[in-house]
Protein backbone atom coordinates (compact mmCIF):
# COMPACT_ATOMS: atom_id res chain seq x y z
CA UNK A 1 0.00 0.00 0.00
CA UNK A 2 1.42 3.74 -0.99
CA UNK A 3 2.42 5.93 1.63
CA UNK A 4 -0.46 8.41 -0.12
CA UNK A 5 -3.07 6.07 -0.23
CA UNK A 6 -2.60 4.61 3.56
CA UNK A 7 -2.89 8.55 4.62
CA UNK A 8 -6.26 9.21 2.43
CA UNK A 9 -7.43 5.91 4.19
CA UNK A 10 -6.78 6.99 7.73
CA UNK A 11 -8.07 10.64 6.51
CA UNK A 12 -11.10 9.09 5.72
CA UNK A 13 -11.64 6.72 8.87
CA UNK A 14 -10.88 8.97 11.35
CA UNK A 15 -13.78 11.34 10.14
CA UNK A 16 -15.78 8.29 9.94
CA UNK A 17 -15.20 7.63 12.97
CA UNK A 18 -15.37 11.21 14.64
CA UNK A 19 -18.92 11.66 12.54
CA UNK A 20 -20.18 8.49 14.23
CA UNK A 21 -19.09 10.14 17.63
CA UNK A 22 -20.24 13.38 17.11
CA UNK A 23 -23.76 11.76 15.75
CA UNK A 24 -24.21 10.01 18.83
CA UNK A 25 -23.44 13.14 20.89
CA UNK A 26 -26.30 14.53 18.95
CA UNK A 27 -28.78 11.80 19.98
CA UNK A 28 -27.48 12.21 23.68
CA UNK A 29 -28.17 16.04 23.51
CA UNK A 30 -31.45 15.09 21.72
CA UNK A 31 -32.62 12.64 23.75
CA UNK A 32 -32.13 14.76 26.99
CA UNK A 33 -33.75 17.92 25.53
CA UNK A 34 -36.75 16.19 24.10
CA UNK A 35 -39.82 14.46 25.50
CA UNK A 36 -40.33 11.19 23.73
CA UNK A 37 -43.74 11.76 22.06
CA UNK A 38 -42.48 14.88 20.55
CA UNK A 39 -39.13 13.33 19.27
CA UNK A 40 -41.16 11.30 17.44
CA UNK A 41 -42.47 13.69 15.46
CA UNK A 42 -38.71 14.72 14.22
CA UNK A 43 -37.94 11.22 13.39
CA UNK A 44 -40.78 11.03 11.00
CA UNK A 45 -39.90 14.41 9.26
CA UNK A 46 -36.06 13.35 9.69
CA UNK A 47 -36.35 10.32 8.44
CA UNK A 48 -38.18 11.09 5.00
CA UNK A 49 -35.62 13.24 3.11
CA UNK A 50 -33.19 10.93 4.68
CA UNK A 51 -34.61 8.00 2.73
CA UNK A 52 -34.64 9.70 -0.64
CA UNK A 53 -31.29 11.16 0.26
CA UNK A 54 -29.83 7.20 0.19
CA UNK A 55 -31.62 7.40 -3.62
CA UNK A 56 -30.40 10.30 -4.66
CA UNK A 57 -26.99 10.96 -2.55
CA UNK A 58 -25.04 8.90 -1.59
CA UNK A 59 -26.71 5.75 -3.15
CA UNK A 60 -27.49 5.60 -6.27
CA UNK A 61 -26.51 8.60 -7.42
CA UNK A 62 -22.70 8.59 -5.79
CA UNK A 63 -22.48 4.97 -7.45
CA UNK A 64 -23.53 6.22 -10.92
CA UNK A 65 -21.40 9.68 -10.65
CA UNK A 66 -18.38 9.35 -9.39
CA UNK A 67 -17.05 6.45 -12.01
CA UNK A 68 -18.44 9.29 -14.62
CA UNK A 69 -16.27 12.17 -13.24
CA UNK A 70 -13.50 9.68 -12.93
CA UNK A 71 -13.54 9.00 -16.76
CA UNK A 72 -13.79 12.35 -17.67
CA UNK A 73 -10.96 13.52 -15.45
CA UNK A 74 -8.46 10.77 -17.20
CA UNK A 75 -9.79 10.88 -20.30
CA UNK A 76 -10.39 14.67 -20.85
CA UNK A 77 -9.77 18.07 -20.75
CA UNK A 78 -10.06 20.64 -17.21
CA UNK A 79 -12.73 22.08 -19.64
CA UNK A 80 -15.07 19.34 -20.44
CA UNK A 81 -14.99 18.10 -16.64
CA UNK A 82 -16.40 21.79 -15.84
CA UNK A 83 -18.94 21.36 -18.38
CA UNK A 84 -19.78 17.99 -16.90
CA UNK A 85 -20.16 19.35 -13.13
CA UNK A 86 -22.26 22.65 -14.69
CA UNK A 87 -24.66 20.23 -16.53
CA UNK A 88 -24.68 17.88 -13.73
CA UNK A 89 -25.65 20.22 -10.41
CA UNK A 90 -27.84 22.09 -12.64
CA UNK A 91 -30.04 19.47 -13.82
CA UNK A 92 -30.00 17.62 -10.71
CA UNK A 93 -30.58 20.53 -8.85
CA UNK A 94 -33.48 22.05 -10.48
CA UNK A 95 -34.82 18.75 -10.62
CA UNK A 96 -34.60 18.38 -6.61
CA UNK A 97 -35.46 22.19 -6.01
CA UNK A 98 -38.93 21.14 -7.84
CA UNK A 99 -39.20 17.90 -5.96
CA UNK A 100 -38.54 19.85 -2.50
CA UNK A 101 -41.18 22.12 -3.30
CA UNK A 102 -43.77 19.81 -3.99
CA UNK A 103 -42.87 18.01 -0.69
CA UNK A 104 -43.01 20.85 1.48
CA UNK A 105 -46.53 21.82 -0.12
CA UNK A 106 -48.01 17.89 0.34
CA UNK A 107 -46.33 17.61 3.45
CA UNK A 108 -49.41 16.82 5.41
CA UNK A 109 -50.25 13.85 2.96
CA UNK A 110 -46.75 12.79 2.98
CA UNK A 111 -46.91 12.46 7.02
CA UNK A 112 -50.42 10.79 6.12
CA UNK A 113 -48.93 8.03 4.00
CA UNK A 114 -45.84 7.20 6.29
CA UNK A 115 -47.05 7.33 9.60
CA UNK A 116 -50.97 7.17 9.34
CA UNK A 117 -51.11 6.52 13.23
CA UNK A 118 -50.25 10.65 13.70
CA UNK A 119 -53.32 11.26 12.76
CA UNK A 120 -55.57 9.58 15.10
CA UNK A 121 -53.48 10.38 18.45
CA UNK A 122 -54.09 13.21 20.78
CA UNK A 123 -50.65 14.48 21.16
CA UNK A 124 -49.98 16.57 18.46
CA UNK A 125 -47.42 14.29 16.70
CA UNK A 126 -49.16 15.19 13.25
CA UNK A 127 -49.75 18.87 13.05
CA UNK A 128 -45.86 18.64 14.56
CA UNK A 129 -44.54 16.15 12.01
CA UNK A 130 -45.82 18.32 9.39
CA UNK A 131 -44.26 21.66 10.13
CA UNK A 132 -41.55 20.05 10.80
CA UNK A 133 -41.18 18.25 7.23
CA UNK A 134 -41.52 21.49 5.39
CA UNK A 135 -37.92 22.33 6.88
CA UNK A 136 -36.93 19.23 6.46
CA UNK A 137 -37.93 18.14 3.30
CA UNK A 138 -35.61 20.46 1.51
CA UNK A 139 -32.13 19.02 2.77
CA UNK A 140 -32.92 16.46 0.09
CA UNK A 141 -31.21 19.01 -2.30
CA UNK A 142 -28.46 20.22 0.25
CA UNK A 143 -27.37 16.58 0.83
CA UNK A 144 -27.35 15.48 -2.71
CA UNK A 145 -25.60 19.07 -4.20
CA UNK A 146 -23.18 18.03 -1.01
CA UNK A 147 -22.78 14.19 -2.69
CA UNK A 148 -21.96 15.92 -5.74
CA UNK A 149 -19.43 18.20 -4.75
CA UNK A 150 -17.68 15.62 -2.59
CA UNK A 151 -17.58 12.94 -5.38
CA UNK A 152 -15.39 15.90 -7.74
CA UNK A 153 -13.23 16.38 -5.12
CA UNK A 154 -12.51 12.40 -4.26
CA UNK A 155 -11.97 12.43 -7.85
CA UNK A 156 -9.28 14.91 -7.12
CA UNK A 157 -7.98 13.00 -4.31
CA UNK A 158 -9.59 15.74 -1.97
CA UNK A 159 -10.84 13.39 0.71
CA UNK A 160 -11.27 15.74 3.95
CA UNK A 161 -13.80 17.85 3.51
CA UNK A 162 -16.45 15.50 2.10
CA UNK A 163 -15.87 13.21 5.03
CA UNK A 164 -16.25 16.12 7.41
CA UNK A 165 -19.04 17.48 5.96
CA UNK A 166 -21.48 14.89 7.90
CA UNK A 167 -19.39 16.00 11.03
CA UNK A 168 -20.59 19.55 10.18
CA UNK A 169 -23.93 18.84 10.24
CA UNK A 170 -23.94 17.06 13.79
CA UNK A 171 -22.05 19.56 15.12
CA UNK A 172 -24.68 22.41 13.77
CA UNK A 173 -27.61 19.86 15.40
CA UNK A 174 -26.22 19.68 18.57
CA UNK A 175 -26.23 23.31 18.76
CA UNK A 176 -29.44 23.57 17.62
CA UNK A 177 -30.49 21.36 19.94
CA UNK A 178 -28.50 22.72 22.91
CA UNK A 179 -28.46 25.62 23.17
CA UNK A 180 -31.54 27.17 20.25
CA UNK A 181 -34.52 24.49 21.57
CA UNK A 182 -35.14 26.60 25.17
CA UNK A 183 -36.06 29.89 23.01
CA UNK A 184 -38.85 27.89 20.93
CA UNK A 185 -42.25 27.17 21.83
CA UNK A 186 -42.26 23.68 20.90
CA UNK A 187 -38.05 23.42 21.21
CA UNK A 188 -38.56 20.08 19.04
CA UNK A 189 -38.82 22.13 15.99
CA UNK A 190 -35.31 23.80 16.91
CA UNK A 191 -34.19 20.03 15.76
CA UNK A 192 -35.91 20.38 12.42
CA UNK A 193 -34.35 24.11 11.40
CA UNK A 194 -31.51 22.79 12.59
CA UNK A 195 -31.40 20.26 9.56
CA UNK A 196 -32.05 22.82 7.36
CA UNK A 197 -29.30 24.91 8.06
CA UNK A 198 -26.98 21.69 8.75
CA UNK A 199 -27.49 21.16 4.86
CA UNK A 200 -27.00 24.75 3.67
CA UNK A 201 -23.54 24.63 5.18
CA UNK A 202 -22.38 21.04 4.09
CA UNK A 203 -23.18 22.59 0.52
CA UNK A 204 -21.11 25.83 1.60
CA UNK A 205 -18.35 24.29 3.13
CA UNK A 206 -17.54 22.30 -0.23
CA UNK A 207 -17.94 25.03 -2.71
CA UNK A 208 -14.80 27.14 -2.13
CA UNK A 209 -12.44 24.29 -3.02
CA UNK A 210 -14.27 23.80 -6.25
CA UNK A 211 -14.43 27.37 -7.16
CA UNK A 212 -10.40 27.13 -5.97
CA UNK A 213 -9.93 24.14 -8.42
CA UNK A 214 -11.72 26.38 -11.54
CA UNK A 215 -14.50 23.43 -11.33
CA UNK A 216 -17.32 25.09 -10.83
CA UNK A 217 -19.10 28.04 -12.95
CA UNK A 218 -22.42 28.19 -13.33
CA UNK A 219 -24.84 25.23 -12.86
CA UNK A 220 -27.12 25.15 -15.81
CA UNK A 221 -30.31 22.50 -16.90
CA UNK A 222 -28.70 20.23 -19.63
CA UNK A 223 -30.83 16.77 -20.26
CA UNK A 224 -28.85 16.28 -23.59
CA UNK A 225 -25.55 16.22 -22.25
CA UNK A 226 -23.91 13.12 -22.81
CA UNK A 227 -23.08 12.16 -19.14
CA UNK A 228 -26.30 13.21 -17.79
CA UNK A 229 -27.82 11.00 -19.68
CA UNK A 230 -25.31 8.44 -18.69
CA UNK A 231 -25.95 9.33 -15.19
CA UNK A 232 -29.45 8.79 -15.66
CA UNK A 233 -28.94 5.02 -17.07
CA UNK A 234 -26.96 3.66 -14.45
CA UNK A 235 -28.62 5.28 -11.61
CA UNK A 236 -32.22 3.09 -12.49
CA UNK A 237 -30.60 -0.44 -11.32
CA UNK A 238 -28.85 0.88 -8.23
CA UNK A 239 -32.45 3.16 -7.11
CA UNK A 240 -33.85 -0.85 -7.35
CA UNK A 241 -31.37 -2.09 -5.57
CA UNK A 242 -31.37 0.53 -2.86
CA UNK A 243 -35.15 0.75 -2.53
CA UNK A 244 -35.10 -2.83 -1.28
CA UNK A 245 -33.37 -1.48 2.34
CA UNK A 246 -35.55 2.00 2.18
CA UNK A 247 -39.12 0.35 1.95
CA UNK A 248 -38.83 -1.92 4.23
CA UNK A 249 -37.90 1.24 6.97
CA UNK A 250 -41.00 3.23 5.38
CA UNK A 251 -43.21 0.19 6.27
CA UNK A 252 -41.82 0.01 9.56
CA UNK A 253 -42.11 3.79 10.02
CA UNK A 254 -45.81 3.32 9.06
CA UNK A 255 -46.68 0.70 11.49
CA UNK A 256 -44.57 1.64 14.62
CA UNK A 257 -47.18 5.02 13.99
CA UNK A 258 -49.77 3.23 14.99
CA UNK A 259 -48.49 1.37 18.13
CA UNK A 260 -47.76 3.49 21.50
CA UNK A 261 -46.83 6.98 21.56
CA UNK A 262 -43.32 7.69 21.27
CA UNK A 263 -42.55 3.78 19.57
CA UNK A 264 -40.82 5.72 16.42
CA UNK A 265 -38.26 7.50 18.97
CA UNK A 266 -37.61 4.43 21.12
CA UNK A 267 -36.86 2.07 17.78
CA UNK A 268 -34.68 5.33 16.59
CA UNK A 269 -32.56 5.57 19.70
CA UNK A 270 -31.75 1.39 20.18
CA UNK A 271 -31.11 1.70 16.37
CA UNK A 272 -28.59 4.03 16.40
CA UNK A 273 -26.88 2.53 19.05
CA UNK A 274 -27.02 -1.01 17.06
CA UNK A 275 -25.51 1.36 13.93
CA UNK A 276 -22.58 2.58 15.97
CA UNK A 277 -20.86 -1.26 15.53
CA UNK A 278 -21.62 -1.89 12.16
CA UNK A 279 -20.51 1.18 10.92
CA UNK A 280 -17.60 1.71 12.36
CA UNK A 281 -16.36 -2.19 11.89
CA UNK A 282 -18.54 -4.17 9.81
CA UNK A 283 -19.05 -1.09 6.87
CA UNK A 284 -14.97 -0.79 7.27
CA UNK A 285 -14.12 -4.08 6.71
CA UNK A 286 -16.78 -4.64 3.78
CA UNK A 287 -15.11 -1.20 2.27
CA UNK A 288 -11.46 -2.99 2.70
CA UNK A 289 -12.16 -6.34 1.12
CA UNK A 290 -14.06 -5.26 -1.97
CA UNK A 291 -10.84 -3.72 -3.83
CA UNK A 292 -9.02 -7.14 -3.06
CA UNK A 293 -12.07 -9.31 -4.11
CA UNK A 294 -11.83 -7.59 -7.27
CA UNK A 295 -8.68 -7.92 -8.10
CA UNK A 296 -8.62 -11.71 -7.77
CA UNK A 297 -12.42 -11.82 -9.85
CA UNK A 298 -10.07 -9.90 -12.60
CA UNK A 299 -7.14 -12.20 -12.53
CA UNK A 300 -9.35 -15.24 -11.89
CA UNK A 301 -7.69 -16.47 -8.72
CA UNK A 302 -10.57 -17.90 -7.23
CA UNK A 303 -8.52 -19.41 -4.32
CA UNK A 304 -7.60 -16.43 -3.27
CA UNK A 305 -10.87 -14.98 -3.87
CA UNK A 306 -12.48 -17.29 -1.50
CA UNK A 307 -9.81 -17.24 1.21
CA UNK A 308 -10.50 -13.51 1.23
CA UNK A 309 -14.23 -13.72 1.34
CA UNK A 310 -13.84 -16.51 4.12
CA UNK A 311 -11.41 -14.49 6.35
CA UNK A 312 -13.97 -11.33 6.28
CA UNK A 313 -16.64 -13.83 7.59
CA UNK A 314 -14.36 -15.72 10.38
CA UNK A 315 -13.59 -11.51 11.28
CA UNK A 316 -16.79 -10.81 11.51
CA UNK A 317 -18.07 -13.97 13.66
CA UNK A 318 -14.94 -12.83 15.90
CA UNK A 319 -16.05 -9.50 16.76
CA UNK A 320 -19.54 -9.56 15.86
CA UNK A 321 -21.11 -12.17 17.42
CA UNK A 322 -20.26 -11.05 21.06
CA UNK A 323 -20.86 -7.71 20.50
CA UNK A 324 -24.47 -8.98 19.65
CA UNK A 325 -24.55 -11.10 22.90
CA UNK A 326 -23.02 -7.91 24.73
CA UNK A 327 -26.12 -5.84 22.87
CA UNK A 328 -28.32 -8.16 24.52
CA UNK A 329 -27.42 -8.35 28.07
CA UNK A 330 -26.56 -4.77 28.39
CA UNK A 331 -29.26 -3.36 26.47
CA UNK A 332 -30.14 -1.42 30.02
CA UNK A 333 -27.40 -0.55 31.40
CA UNK A 334 -26.07 0.81 27.84
CA UNK A 335 -29.58 3.04 27.23
CA UNK A 336 -29.23 4.41 30.72
CA UNK A 337 -25.33 5.11 30.61
CA UNK A 338 -25.53 7.07 27.20
CA UNK A 339 -29.66 8.56 26.77
CA UNK A 340 -30.54 8.84 30.37
CA UNK A 341 -31.15 11.77 31.92
CA UNK A 342 -33.63 15.04 32.01
CA UNK A 343 -36.40 14.52 29.68
CA UNK A 344 -35.65 11.12 28.74
CA UNK A 345 -37.59 9.10 31.96
CA UNK A 346 -37.32 5.46 33.41
CA UNK A 347 -39.93 4.38 31.21
CA UNK A 348 -38.43 5.79 28.04
CA UNK A 349 -35.00 3.59 29.21
CA UNK A 350 -37.59 0.21 29.54
CA UNK A 351 -38.81 0.89 26.26
CA UNK A 352 -35.38 1.68 24.44
CA UNK A 353 -33.93 -1.49 26.29
CA UNK A 354 -36.64 -3.91 24.56
CA UNK A 355 -36.15 -2.83 21.22
CA UNK A 356 -32.12 -2.86 21.91
CA UNK A 357 -32.46 -6.42 22.85
CA UNK A 358 -34.30 -7.06 19.78
CA UNK A 359 -32.06 -5.22 17.75
CA UNK A 360 -28.91 -6.99 19.35
CA UNK A 361 -30.36 -10.21 16.71
CA UNK A 362 -29.92 -7.72 13.65
CA UNK A 363 -26.46 -6.99 13.86
CA UNK A 364 -25.00 -9.85 12.97
CA UNK A 365 -26.88 -10.47 9.95
CA UNK A 366 -26.60 -6.86 9.01
CA UNK A 367 -23.05 -7.22 9.19
CA UNK A 368 -22.78 -10.71 7.21
CA UNK A 369 -24.69 -9.03 4.22
CA UNK A 370 -22.15 -5.93 4.25
CA UNK A 371 -18.81 -8.33 4.00
CA UNK A 372 -21.18 -11.35 1.72
CA UNK A 373 -22.31 -8.84 -0.77
CA UNK A 374 -19.29 -7.95 -2.44
CA UNK A 375 -18.70 -10.98 -3.26
CA UNK A 376 -21.52 -10.54 -5.83
CA UNK A 377 -20.38 -6.79 -6.63
CA UNK A 378 -16.57 -7.87 -7.33
CA UNK A 379 -17.86 -10.47 -9.94
CA UNK A 380 -19.89 -7.53 -11.66
CA UNK A 381 -23.25 -9.52 -10.18
CA UNK A 382 -25.96 -6.52 -9.34
CA UNK A 383 -28.59 -8.41 -9.85
CA UNK A 384 -28.21 -11.04 -7.42
CA UNK A 385 -27.90 -9.29 -4.26
CA UNK A 386 -30.89 -7.06 -5.42
CA UNK A 387 -33.01 -10.58 -5.71
CA UNK A 388 -32.06 -11.75 -2.18
CA UNK A 389 -33.02 -8.36 -1.12
CA UNK A 390 -36.21 -8.63 -2.32
CA UNK A 391 -37.05 -11.58 -0.99
CA UNK A 392 -35.91 -10.85 2.47
CA UNK A 393 -38.13 -7.78 2.60
CA UNK A 394 -41.12 -9.96 1.47
CA UNK A 395 -40.39 -12.01 4.95
CA UNK A 396 -40.53 -8.60 6.39
CA UNK A 397 -43.46 -7.29 5.21
CA UNK A 398 -45.49 -10.67 6.02
CA UNK A 399 -43.80 -10.49 9.59
CA UNK A 400 -44.62 -7.05 10.38
CA UNK A 401 -48.27 -8.00 8.37
CA UNK A 402 -48.72 -10.53 10.95
CA UNK A 403 -47.54 -8.47 14.45
CA UNK A 404 -50.04 -5.76 13.49
CA UNK A 405 -53.39 -7.73 12.58
CA UNK A 406 -52.13 -10.29 15.67
CA UNK A 407 -52.02 -7.05 17.89
CA UNK A 408 -54.77 -5.47 16.20
CA UNK A 409 -57.33 -8.35 17.04
CA UNK A 410 -56.08 -9.13 20.34
CA UNK A 411 -56.47 -5.17 21.13
CA UNK A 412 -52.87 -4.35 22.17
CA UNK A 413 -51.56 -2.38 19.36
CA UNK A 414 -51.29 0.32 21.62
CA UNK A 415 -49.75 -1.55 24.68
CA UNK A 416 -45.94 -0.44 25.37
CA UNK A 417 -43.67 -2.41 24.46
CA UNK A 418 -44.84 -3.99 20.82
CA UNK A 419 -42.76 -1.93 19.00
CA UNK A 420 -40.02 -4.71 20.03
CA UNK A 421 -41.59 -6.39 17.51
CA UNK A 422 -41.06 -4.73 14.60
CA UNK A 423 -37.08 -4.78 15.61
CA UNK A 424 -37.22 -8.51 16.19
CA UNK A 425 -39.06 -8.76 12.23
CA UNK A 426 -36.17 -6.54 10.80
CA UNK A 427 -33.93 -8.58 12.70
CA UNK A 428 -35.36 -12.03 11.40
CA UNK A 429 -35.07 -10.51 7.88
CA UNK A 430 -31.64 -9.46 7.80
CA UNK A 431 -30.42 -13.11 8.56
CA UNK A 432 -32.73 -14.85 6.43
CA UNK A 433 -30.77 -11.98 3.69
CA UNK A 434 -27.27 -13.02 4.58
CA UNK A 435 -28.51 -16.47 5.20
CA UNK A 436 -29.44 -16.44 1.23
CA UNK A 437 -26.61 -14.84 0.32
CA UNK A 438 -24.25 -17.46 1.72
CA UNK A 439 -26.18 -20.04 0.09
CA UNK A 440 -25.69 -18.35 -3.59
CA UNK A 441 -22.46 -18.11 -2.92
CA UNK A 442 -21.53 -21.89 -1.74
CA UNK A 443 -24.12 -23.36 -4.67
CA UNK A 444 -21.84 -20.90 -7.12
CA UNK A 445 -18.99 -22.38 -6.32
CA UNK A 446 -17.68 -18.76 -5.18
CA UNK A 447 -17.53 -19.57 -1.17
CA UNK A 448 -16.07 -23.22 -0.52
CA UNK A 449 -16.43 -23.85 3.38
CA UNK A 450 -12.69 -23.66 5.11
CA UNK A 451 -11.53 -26.64 7.41
CA UNK A 452 -11.96 -26.05 11.05
CA UNK A 453 -15.28 -23.08 10.48
CA UNK A 454 -17.82 -25.06 12.65
CA UNK A 455 -15.21 -25.82 15.12
CA UNK A 456 -14.23 -21.74 15.37
CA UNK A 457 -17.50 -20.87 15.70
CA UNK A 458 -18.41 -23.20 18.85
CA UNK A 459 -15.76 -21.69 20.26
CA UNK A 460 -16.82 -18.62 19.55
CA UNK A 461 -20.17 -19.05 20.83
CA UNK A 462 -18.99 -21.02 24.15
CA UNK A 463 -16.88 -18.02 24.87
CA UNK A 464 -19.86 -15.41 24.21
CA UNK A 465 -22.06 -17.38 26.48
CA UNK A 466 -19.11 -16.97 29.21
CA UNK A 467 -18.70 -13.65 28.51
CA UNK A 468 -22.74 -13.17 28.73
CA UNK A 469 -22.76 -14.57 32.22
CA UNK A 470 -20.40 -12.00 33.25
CA UNK A 471 -22.09 -9.09 32.09
CA UNK A 472 -25.42 -10.25 33.50
CA UNK A 473 -23.67 -10.75 36.89
CA UNK A 474 -22.12 -7.33 37.21
CA UNK A 475 -24.57 -5.66 35.02
CA UNK A 476 -27.08 -5.58 37.90
CA UNK A 477 -30.27 -4.08 38.13
CA UNK A 478 -31.17 -1.06 35.78
CA UNK A 479 -32.99 0.62 38.47
CA UNK A 480 -28.95 1.21 40.27
CA UNK A 481 -27.98 2.25 37.24
CA UNK A 482 -30.15 5.24 37.01
CA UNK A 483 -29.87 6.49 40.29
CA UNK A 484 -25.82 6.94 39.61
CA UNK A 485 -24.69 9.45 38.37
CA UNK A 486 -23.54 10.08 34.62
CA UNK A 487 -19.71 9.38 36.12
CA UNK A 488 -20.47 6.41 38.09
CA UNK A 489 -22.38 4.96 34.82
CA UNK A 490 -19.47 5.81 32.74
CA UNK A 491 -16.79 4.44 34.90
CA UNK A 492 -18.77 1.59 35.63
CA UNK A 493 -20.05 0.16 32.33
CA UNK A 494 -16.25 0.73 30.55
CA UNK A 495 -15.07 -1.34 33.62
CA UNK A 496 -17.93 -4.22 32.55
CA UNK A 497 -17.06 -3.93 28.94
CA UNK A 498 -13.42 -4.02 29.06
CA UNK A 499 -13.73 -7.16 31.61
CA UNK A 500 -16.55 -8.70 29.63
CA UNK A 501 -13.88 -8.49 26.52
CA UNK A 502 -11.19 -10.06 28.73
CA UNK A 503 -13.10 -13.09 29.63
CA UNK A 504 -14.16 -13.48 25.79
CA UNK A 505 -10.74 -13.22 24.61
CA UNK A 506 -9.25 -15.03 27.41
CA UNK A 507 -11.55 -18.33 26.58
CA UNK A 508 -10.87 -18.10 22.80
CA UNK A 509 -7.50 -18.15 24.04
CA UNK A 510 -8.14 -21.09 26.29
CA UNK A 511 -9.51 -22.71 23.85
CA UNK A 512 -6.76 -22.61 21.27
CA UNK A 513 -8.11 -19.52 19.04
CA UNK A 514 -5.00 -17.57 18.46
CA UNK A 515 -4.44 -14.08 16.65
CA UNK A 516 -2.16 -16.00 13.19
CA UNK A 517 -5.00 -17.60 12.60
CA UNK A 518 -7.09 -14.40 11.21
CA UNK A 519 -3.95 -13.72 9.06
CA UNK A 520 -4.83 -13.53 5.16
CA UNK A 521 -2.90 -15.74 3.22
CA UNK A 522 -4.43 -14.44 -0.36
CA UNK A 523 -2.15 -13.04 -2.30
CA UNK A 524 -2.68 -9.28 -2.89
Amino acid sequence: MSRAFFRTTAVVGFTTLLSRITGLMRDVVFASMIPAVALEAFVLANQIPNLLRRLFAEGAFSQAFVPVVAEYRAQRSTDEVRGLVDAVSGTMGLFLLAVSIVGVLVAPLIVLIFAPGFHTKDAGQFDLAVEMLRWTFPYLLFVSLTALAGGVLNSYQKFALPAFSSVLLNVVMIVFAAWLSPYFEQPAMALAIGVFVGGVAQVLLLIPPLVRMNLLRLPRWNLQHEAVRRIARLMGPAIVGSSMGQLSVMISTGIASLLADGSMTWLYFADRLVEFPLGVFSIALATVILPALSKHHATQSSKDFAATLDWAIRLVCLIVIPASVALFVLAGPLTVAIYQRREFTAFDVEMTQLALMAFSFALLGWSLIKVLAPGYYARQDTKGPVKVAMRALGLTMVLNLIVVVALWLTGRIADPGMHALLALSNGIGAIFNAALLYRGLTRSGVLEPQAGRRRFLLRVVLASALMAAFLWWFGGDVAVWIAASTMERIGWLTAIVVGGAAVYFVALAVMGVRPGQFRLHARH
